[in-house]
């Protein structure tokens, strides 16, 4: 697979492969999410990568951090969405 993909694995602490057709699909979903929100998605940037890692810890099976992790993901949203409309923050 993809470095982000493994990182996005490792957090999840998933080491079947049972479950990749699942985490590629949040990935996927992570990615247009972001760009629908007006980020330039760059899988390489920093923020963006922890943004699709916590996106996915709030949306892989049932947790009861979720709710957590998606008002973490919301606000890293804003803020990358933010810097691409050229805010300073």
């Amino acid at each position: 697979m993809d470095e982000l993909f493994d990182a996005v694995k490792l957090a999840l602490r998933i080491v079947s492969v049972d479950f990749d057709a699942e985490i590629m699909d949040i990935i996927a979903a992570a990615k247009a999410d972001l760009t629908s929100a007006g980020v330039i998605y760059n899988p390489l940037a920093p923020l963006i990568r922890r943004a699709v890692v916590i996106y996915a810890k709030a949306h892989f099976g049932f947790s009861e951090d979720s709710e957590k992790y998606g008002e973490s993901y919301a606000a890293i949203k804003s803020q990358l969405a933010l810097i691409e409309a050229g805010v300073d923050i």
